[in-house]
């Protein structure tokens, strides 16, 4: 039988072992570079597109373009439209077109983006050495989801010059709010891979990647704060954590919460809602026969319980219910 919620068990539940295997995981800052709004006012196009009225932006930064051949700023926010198929038909390769007429008049959110269509093969031709110079324009101007994609590129080389330079650009990432920076930077210090092993530096980082709504943060923190490894032990936000996550209808959340409400770690035991939440991890396709054995001999109210739980939950999905 698993040792009843340890939940060191957890984390090699849900991370891959391998180095290269966790920066293809964490893969790059997928769709486009945020369309930054111009200093000058009054700028209809950024307005128009700010209020979701896309077909108006569409038209003011077209107008924009036809008065100013230089406008990097419109360029950037027709690339951004045609990309996303936002006021006018998808076009993956016009969109490239016009990230590419941006990015050459120094438009760093342009740039990224047309890198990160490069790298994925999206547009263009999938050409990785034009977005890795695509990035470091674009990081070279401060645009730090492309610091980020630069530093998970060095790691790739597997080298220890690799991993410090990957560790650098990552941090640029994180300080600068990026999510996915903040989560790979912590995994990095845990792991002591570019820079000295540092826990509680590492679990700063998890915990503002996991305020910030990263997925996989909020469970590894869970976890953390759950063992107390880097952080102070607190089994009753661990909990909290599982159950934001569980709520959002990530299955490895439902499955760890359920372990909790059968062990009563962090919640009050309660069979109904371990059952509801084993269930829906079930229906996600991650099974449990440890859980299926805790919570088979349920009584008759509190499986009635589980089931309306199980419905309610899967209704909020449905809806696109957002947690708390």
């Amino acid at each position: 039988m698993r040792p009843r919620c340890t939940l060191a068990w957890c984390r090699l539940a849900w991370r891959t072992p391998a180095w290269r295997t966790l920066v293809a995981a964490l893969a790059v800052v997928a769709g486009h570079g945020a369309v930054a709004a111009p200093t000058e006012a009054p700028d209809l196009a950024f307005g128009a597109f700010q209020r979701g009225r896309y077909r108006d932006a569409f038209s003011a930064a077209t107008q924009r373009v036809e008065k100013d051949s230089g406008d990097a700023a419109a360029m950037a926010l027709l690339g951004e439209l045609t990309a996303d198929g936002l006021g006018i038909a998808p076009d993956l390769k016009k969109a490239a077109e016009w990230f590419a007429l941006a990015a050459a008049r120094g438009d760093r959110n342009a740039a990224y983006s047309l890198a990160m269509m490069a790298l994925q093969g999206r547009g263009v031709p999938k050409d990785k050495a034009r977005a890795k110079s695509l990035l470091e324009q674009a990081a070279k101007a401060g645009q730090p989801s492309a610091a980020y994609n630069l530093g998970l590129m060095a790691l790739e080389d597997n080298t220890p010059d690799g991993d410090v330079r990957g560790a650098q650009l990552i941090r640029k990432g994180a300080d600068a709010g990026v999510p996915e920076a903040e989560f790979a930077y912590a995994m990095l210090l845990r792991a002591g891979k570019g820079m000295p092993l540092d826990k509680e530096m590492a679990g700063q980082f998890m915990a503002r990647a996991a305020r910030d709504r990263y997925e996989a943060a909020e469970i590894e923190y869970a976890i953390m704060l759950f063992n107390g490894d880097g952080v102070a032990k607190d089994e009753a936000a661990a909990a909290k954590l599982f159950l934001r996550s569980a709520t959002g209808g990530n299955p490895i959340a439902q499955n760890r919460l359920a372990i909790l409400y059968v062990s009563g770690r962090g919640v009050t035991t309660d069979l109904a809602e371990a059952a509801a939440w084993n269930l829906l991890a079930k229906h996600a396709g991650r099974d449990d026969p440890w859980l299926d054995s805790a919570t088979a001999n349920l009584t008759p109210e509190q499986r009635e319980k589980a089931q309306g739980l199980v419905r309610q939950r899967l209704s909020s999905y449905q809806l696109g219910i957002t947690p708390p």
